[in-house]
């Protein structure tokens, strides 16, 4: 059983571009255990690779994580600036005669790996200054320090997804910790910082088993306790393989800017490669609730666009109009026309735009589509009509209209229920089925086919606009 008041996770992204989609799932899941045993998630930035590090990419990282509800605990930790901290360690195990210092030259390397994989050995370091005297070092060559490996017996890792995993020490060459400029290697710096952040749980991608193995190495030559392990099956594109660019987006941002909502894109993250019975859509303390490493899966999970879209459609459809409108401001910002729209919101559009947000939702997966089917509410007059609409403008329907145009003239006030009595009433008189009247009016106002409610699209257009497309039309 796990304690309930000790368990800390870590996600430790290297911020050398966005956040994958990857990367937000196994944030998720540390977050989520995290919380489950009531304890904390911590985040560690990889900076170490100065060349490739971003302060760009760091506040994209942050900012997907707080967009996705997925903060870490505290200030985040960056590697860095810790470096002096690990190479204490690599010389704590140097004079602990855990580690040696080795001299073997680049050249030196590539000979031992081609020999290796001539006779059909693992291509691994060979050892040649393990246990070779100091005196015997090359003058003005500054070593590496390598970390005394077991020569024999296996290294067995427990993970809690792929069960026991035991790997063969002999294949576990004795791996550089420090390098001979001084700066410590990936391998050191992770165990170091997990060690002293009080990591109880590493939770991370499989892709970082093998890496598991090496690591247990200094947590044991250091005499450290090694933390839970769980490593995680990677997410694959519909076709199988690795998701990669070629399947489509793979940033969170750029789920933002696609017009995903932050809740749904969560739940379907949780959803590849755990499950909870059949249940589909889980609120954030339904997901605490009942997250588990047991029930996470070993085979990778597929990445399906289109059950994003329509898990995306089930959370618009629940949000509330304010909240979607919040969650529109990136998504216009993203937009070729951006400028254009924003200048029509800021002309009154966005309290008409409210109005019709439930109807939009409806037919919506996505909030894209939901801000194109809204595009007619700023759209300028004689309104650009799509085939389907100036086939039912067309014929007598043009009368219709010049009728309901005097008609809804005279409605006062401007209201919903008003406005449907008064074309209702007109259908009447008219003889003929509601539709006939009904939509031939909405490709008036709206210039397509479909629309939120007619009455609603009435009410936010208001009276001079909505009698001025009708005119439009009624003039044919």
């Amino acid at each position: 059983m796990t304690s309930q008041s000790k368990v800390v996770t870590r996600f430790a992204p290297s911020p050398t571009g966005f956040l994958h989609i990857g990367g937000a799932r196994t944030a998720l899941f540390n977050w989520l255990f995290a919380r489950h045993h009531g304890g904390k998630m911590l985040l560690r930035i990889e900076d170490t690779d100065r060349a490739r590090s971003t302060t760009e990419a760091i506040d994209a990282i942050i900012d997907g994580l707080s967009w996705l509800g997925l903060e870490g605990d505290g200030e985040p930790v960056y590697q860095f600036s810790r470096a002096a901290r690990h190479a204490e360690v690599a010389h704590q195990l140097l004079d602990a005669g855990m580690a040696y210092r080795c001299y073997t030259s680049a050249e030196e390397l590539q000979a031992m790996r081609e020999k290796a994989a001539a006779e059909g050995r693992p291509p691994k370091y060979d050892g040649t200054w393990r246990d070779r005297d100091a005196a015997d070092a090359p003058p003005g060559v500054d070593p590496v320090i390598r970390l005394k490996a077991p020569l024999t017996g296996e290294t067995v890792i427990p993970d809690m997804v792929q069960g026991e995993v035991t790997f063969a020490n002999e294949n576990l060459d004795d791996l550089v910790i420090l390098r001979s400029d001084g700066t410590p290697t990936y391998m050191l710096a992770v165990v170091v910082d997990d060690h002293d952040m009080g990591v109880t749980h590493i939770i991370r991608g499989d892709d970082h088993l093998t890496n598991a193995a090496r690591q247990a190495l200094i947590y044991k030559a250091m005499g450290w306790d090694v933390p839970k392990m769980a490593h995680i099956p990677l997410i694959h594109g519909p076709d199988g393989a690795k998701l990669s660019k070629r399947h489509g987006a793979l940033g969170v941002d750029a789920y933002r800017s696609m017009g995903y909502l932050p809740e749904a894109l969560r739940n379907y993250l949780v959803r590849l490669g755990w499950a909870h019975g059949d249940q589909e859509f889980f609120s954030t303390k339904e997901m605490i609730e009942h997250f588990s490493l047991e029930a996470v899966g070993r085979s990778p999970a597929r990445f399906d666009f289109a059950k994003l879209e329509n898990t995306n459609g089930h959370y618009m459809r629940q949000a509330t109009p304010d909240r979607i409108l919040a969650a529109l401001d990136p998504v216009i910002a993203a937009q070729e026309d951006a400028s254009a729209i924003e200048a029509a919101l800021d002309a009154g559009a966005r309290a008409k735009l409210e109005i019709l947000i439930p109807g939009l939702a409806e037919r919506a997966k996505t909030l894209v589509e939901l801000l194109d089917n809204a595009r007619f509410l700023w759209a300028t007059r004689p309104l650009a009509l799509d085939e389907k609409a100036q086939k039912l403008v067309s014929g007598d329907a043009a009368q219709h209209l010049a009728a309901l145009h005097e008609r809804l003239s005279e409605v006062d006030p401007w209201i919903a229920d008003n406005l449907d009595a008064e074309v209702r009433r007109y259908a009447d008189e008219a003889g003929v089925k509601l539709g006939k009247v009904a939509q031939p009016l909405r490709a008036a106002l709206v210039g397509s086919s479909t629309s939120p409610g007619i009455f609603d699209v009435l009410v936010a257009l208001g009276r001079a606009e909505s009698l001025g497309r009708i005119k439009d039309q009624a003039a044919g």
